[in-house]
């Protein structure tokens, strides 16, 4: 007797496979765009701490201090990271997604760190960490 191999589905009492919605598709593609973005903008911004340090002011008697300069050179390096793995989110990279998940995180706490140097700035980033964490994490490979 030969045995045909029939996949999972209602007929056979399995479950069927599950497929992303256009909802979560679109909310990957958005996540890829943000990380984009904002990893730009972290460049640019540690940029800015690096040439101009003066330039940032910062709040006196804040547990969290650190040199100027060393954040403007950490903002460089993980915005490029971030920009990146972006781009590769973008061209639907298995790998970037992970990894995305990994430097939004590291992202979010840096900028947790930074929060004395650009309070409001450093919120809206952490908030756009976290979606970008969910957005990546509700994604399954079709």
């Amino acid at each position: 007797m030969a045995s045909t191999s029939v996949p999972p589905g209602p007929a056979t009492g399995g479950l069927p496979p599950r497929q992303n919605s256009g909802w979560v598709t679109g909310l990957v593609l958005f996540a890829g765009v943000v990380m984009l973005v904002t990893g730009l903008v972290d460049l640019f911004q540690g940029i800015v701490a690096v040439a101009q340090d003066t330039l940032i002011v910062t709040t006196p008697n804040y547990v969290f201090k650190f040199d100027v300069t060393s954040w403007g050179w950490i903002h460089i390096v993980l915005g490029a990271l971030v920009a990146l793995v972006g781009i590769c989110v973008l061209r639907r990279m298995a790998w970037a997604r992970y990894t995305g998940m990994v430097l939004a995180s590291l992202s979010a706490v840096v900028n947790f760190l930074w929060l004395p140097y650009y309070p409001l700035w450093a919120i809206v980033i952490i908030a756009l960490d976290i979606f970008v964490i969910w957005a990546l994490a509700v994604y399954r490979e079709d």
